[in-house]
């Protein structure tokens, strides 16, 4: 038994086998990108940093689906199942029909057992989530919601442009379906102590979630989050590698024993990057640097959960 619950571990013990996400670029946008709520989008945000370059949306949906595989194939020779991850932007942010269409175009290519949905709180209402819940009673169906934080005052600074609130009733909403949920979270946003970060791991246990990913702040170049960085450098908390594996262990602690941690920290392309603190570690690197240091401390997940 490991030291945490992984997302890999969450596929095999739920569906029997290992599934790979292939990213899916299907040209949606968001609400605080085209006015409807705010323009500029999230601060920290420029989506071309975070999915490979098969995934673009001059392509079909099909097409993104065959070269993904193909990718995939290359670096996991044994994997044969597949889920279409609607990654950039928010998934949702579409009328009904237009969502069928685009998820239905994923699920008919034998490979595709099913979808993963990344979106924003704010985009889904009861309707979207009732034809969500058909779905899943055939086809393996994960909403991911990015809530980033459960700081009201952290989500306006970001230009975020939805409520822990709203978050909490979505997350809510998915789950009473039947659909798998997961919460996606920033650590080191403008504002929030290392403190406040360690508390609000008792707002995240309170979600009904099935998985959580976490990604250490990264100032990709040309956002409103660099240049505030640049303006207020005090009122961010930085964390050198080893203080950031021990820091996440620390909430690690804090967090619900059935959790499945997809992610604890993320990787954007050197290019996208005015600097690379850590250097460039790649995921696998960071995971055994994790595992090792759970050994050193001799701790795991939900030790100090109540």
């Amino acid at each position: 038994m490991g030291r945490y619950n992984t997302f890999v571990g969450y596929f095999k013990q739920k569906y029997g086998c290992r599934l790979q996400k292939i990213v899916i670029d299907a040209g949606f946008t968001c609400p605080n990108r085209d006015g409807s709520i705010s323009r500029g989008g999230c601060t920290f945000c420029n989506n071309d940093a975070f999915h490979p370059g098969y995934s673009t949306p001059e392509k079909s949906v099909a097409e993104q689906i065959e070269e993904g595989i193909e990718f995939h194939s290359r670096r996991y020779r044994n994997c044969n199942d597949f889920l279409a991850y609607f990654q950039p932007y928010s998934n949702t942010y579409a009328p009904l029909g237009k969502l069928k269409e685009v998820y239905e175009q994923a699920l008919q290519h034998p490979k595709v057992r099913g979808i993963v949905i990344g979106t924003r709180p704010d985009c889904v209402d009861e309707s979207k989530l009732d034809y969500l819940a058909r779905l899943a009673q055939e086809k393996i169906v994960i909403v991911e919601y990015g809530i980033e934080s459960c700081y009201n005052s952290t989500l306006n600074r970001i230009n975020r442009g939805h409520t822990f609130e709203q978050a909490k009733w979505a997350v809510d909403q998915t789950h009473a379906r039947g659909i798998g949920t997961g919460a996606h979270f920033i650590l080191g946003l403008p504002g929030e102590s290392r403190q406040m970060m360690l508390d609000q791991t008792s707002l995240i246990n309170s979600l009904p979630v099935d998985s959580v990913k976490f990604h250490q702040l990264q100032f990709v170049k040309g956002t409103a989050m660099e240049r505030e960085h640049d303006n207020r450098p005090e009122d961010f908390v930085t964390f050198s590698l080893e203080e950031y594996i021990d820091f996440f262990i620390d909430i690690l602690e804090r967090l619900r024993p059935d959790l499945f941690i997809e992610r604890f920290a993320g990787e954007v392309p050197p290019r996208f990057v005015r600097e690379t603190p850590w250097g460039l570690i790649r995921n696998t690197e960071l995971l055994r640097m994790l595992e090792s240091r759970l050994e050193a401390r001799n701790t795991r997940q939900g030790v100090l959960y109540k």
